[in-house]
């Protein structure tokens, strides 16, 4: 299982598994070429003849993290070798360097004679055909290398470097992988291979009783290997363990701003926010991409994988990061935003983290033949919302206006123009989970958001006229959500309606979470008389009925459904969407008492993050184990988002008793 531990610093990514092991490294982007591919990078130990790989079970590991930092702190107990190990990982917060600190400990009353084995299994530029791996005796690295990727590995234990070291094949033919040759302790050198390629070397030292001794290893990036090597040298100069220093002094430093937020929250809580703030940022590419997820398993589920930028996920994560007073960790969102507009001025589908347009499902032609656009409108209609929540919290208007002819306008025209006057809707498009096509009242609230974003920004800049036409543009989408989104009968707002060729309408009753967004985008109260209705219907109908608990996405959900009892289990538990049910709950608070409910949603997430502190996409409605991918940086942020609606919410309401 990967992603147990992810570091980064916005050029580089890396995730590691419960057992230590490198699984995905992704450079020059944030889920971009992920030069691992999930095959484990071995760390193993010999001591006095016996070996053993971490990923056996002879070992007890707990993967953390230090308090307020993106270094890690993961103990590792190995009984039959009487050693532990205490490994601390991080990555440069500007330099292209991954560092991992070991602490061997020696717990008997004999002298050992240790020996760290790290394994390099790499896959470059997303393929194993055409590597190289190769000693390199002026530096005394191992480097991998292909084309304008190169990956030098180095090390030392006590001031001490490599010690043994060979390369080989791995996975073709009959070759297992250099690893195999750690395991009686000795490596049969051979200084390169080319191919399919991995490459294992050694840290070597004696650890008298009940001695601990610190072994470093190293990686340096670059797209030259006069980078990688430079990196190397200005490690080695400043000094690993000052590095590393240096690193979690950076990672304290930025969070500080977290150590703001008051209010009754536990401190469990608070670390999960603070944790939660520093996984987003190492989604977050410096260019601007802010990624879903990174999680190389989901390609064994579908062939594809999550680390894309929907513009659905980046808005709602930049704005709530610019909430929790990050915007400038987040306004280069924006600026690529900006420019990855069409002349329609809509947005795709999802995008690379080079800006490129990234795979979709969604097809030119409808089932009838007719062209359509292959959209989801409310991913540019988010953006145009998230950029006018950006500047209520910043008040940068420099940065307002350097966006106001570029995005802001051609995204409002389109949203005025891509529009059903009889219906007074946004025309059909694909729902926010990317499943169906209709008219859908997440996608009509996200358009009254952005429009009432654009009216705001035309205010802002003195155009009158055109902030009338995206008011009452507004207004005609409010009125159509309370015509024809709207069930008299069932007494709740609908999640959608479909129309065909013929102009005939068909509801979609289909109880789903995704109708908060009818509050939250600022179309009615969260205490109208049918905001209640729906969200208490939300509550009713798509709570797991199992000790598990949690809301689903909606009625009878198919994504990695578990069991077909959907009278009990309606789909599997996501974090977003019972957070969003907190949303509301604190959003039409009135007196304190009235904000418990989130708070117990808040321990529940807490409940079911994993270890380190990870959220994932959903859960197993009878296990509670992380399904799909993990961490979802949209589940970060939404805890974000919904502790800082609470913190608000208790000020205020404190404020107003006293």
């Amino acid at each position: 299982m990967a992603g147990e531990l992810v570091v980064g610093n916005g050029n580089i990514l890396i995730n590691l598994d419960p057992h230590l092991q490198i699984r995905d490294i992704y450079f020059p982007y944030v889920g971009y070429q992920n030069h691992v591919q999930g095959y484990p990078n071995r760390l193993g130990v010999w001591v006095n003849g016996s070996f053993s790989w971490l990923s056996s079970n002879e070992w007890e590991i707990d993967a953390r993290y230090h308090k307020d930092s993106l270094i890690t702190f993961s103990k590792a107990k190995n009984a039959n070798l009487g050693i532990s190990l205490l490994v601390e990982d991080g990555v440069h917060q500007r330099e292209n360097i991954f560092l991992r600190k070991i602490s061997v400990t020696n717990h008997s009353d004999e002298k050992k004679d240790v020996r760290l084995f790290f394994h390099q299994d790499l896959s470059i530029y997303e393929t194993e055909i055409g590597d190289t791996a190769f000693y390199d005796p002026e530096t005394d690295t191992i480097i991998h290398y292909k084309k304008n990727r190169y990956f030098l590995f180095n090390g030392e234990f006590e001031h001490t470097g490599i010690q043994q070291y060979t390369t080989g094949i791995k996975r073709f033919q009959l070759a297992e992988g250099t690893w195999r040759d750690a395991e009686d302790g000795l490596l049969h050198t051979n200084p390169i291979a080319q191919g399919s390629v991995d490459s294992t070397f050694s840290l070597e030292q004696s650890i008298g009783p009940h001695e601990t001794k610190i072994a470093y290893y190293w990686l340096t990036l670059g797209k030259k290997r006069e980078e990688a090597v430079s990196l190397n040298y200005y490690l080695k100069e400043i000094g690993p363990s000052l590095t590393l220093d240096k690193i979690t002094v950076y990672w304290r430093k930025w969070i500080q701003k977290a150590n703001s937020i008051k209010a009754d929250l536990s401190e469990d809580i608070i670390d999960l926010y603070k944790r939660s703030l520093l996984i987003v940022r190492t989604q977050t590419n410096q260019n601007g991409f802010i990624m879903a997820a990174n999680d190389s398993r989901i390609q064994h589920y579908n062939r594809d994988h999550y680390s894309y930028m929907w513009p659905r996920d980046g808005a709602l994560v930049a704005a709530a990061m610019t909430k929790a007073g990050y915007h400038r960790m987040v306004e280069n969102f924006y600026r690529r935003c900006a420019e990855l507009i069409t002349e329609d001025g809509y947005l795709h589908h999802k995008y690379n983290p080079d800006g490129s347009i990234g795979s979709s499902w969604h097809p030119l032609v409808g089932k009838d033949g007719e062209v359509q656009l292959p959209i989801q409108e409310d991913e540019t209609a988010l953006v145009l919302w998230a950029l006018w929540q950006d500047y209520t919290h910043t008040e940068d208007i420099e940065f307002a206006q350097s966006l106001y002819r570029s995005f802001v306008r051609p995204a409002a025209r389109f949203l005025l123009d891509y529009f059903d006057d009889h219906f007074e809707l946004p025309k059909p498009s694909y729902d926010l989970w990317e499943e169906r096509r209709g008219i859908f009242a997440f996608t009509a609230s996200s358009v009254y958001g952005g429009l009432i974003a654009a009216y705001s920004f035309a205010e802002l800049f003195g155009e009158q006229e055109r902030a009338l036409k995206y008011k009452q543009g507004a207004e005609r989408i409010k009125q159509g959500i309370s015509t024809h989104l709207y069930d008299s009968e069932i007494g709740r707002f609908i999640r959608g309606i479909y129309v065909d060729s013929s102009g005939n309408v068909t509801k979609d009753l289909t109880i789903e979470s995704s109708l908060y967004g009818l509050f939250a985008f600022g179309v009615f109260k969260p205490d109208d008389e049918r905001m209640i209705a729906t969200m208490n219907a939300i509550e009713n109908e798509l709570s797991i009925q199992t000790e598990i608990g949690g809301i689903a996405r909606y009625y009878n959900d198919y994504y990695f459904q578990q069991t077909h009892h959907i009278e009990i289990v309606p789909g599997n538990p996501w974090i977003i969407c019972t957070l969003w049910l907190a949303k509301w709950k604190i959003a039409k608070a009135k007196k304190l008492s009235d904000l418990k409910e989130a708070l117990a949603v808040f321990h529940w997430v807490v409940k079911h993050a994993s270890p380190s502190g990870l959220l994932p996409e959903q859960l197993h409605p009878m296990t509670g184990e992380p399904l799909s991918v993990s961490p979802l940086t949209w589940s970060h942020a939404t805890f974000v988002d919904v502790i800082v609606d609470y913190v608000t919410a208790f000020e205020r309401i404190s404020q107003n008793t006293t």
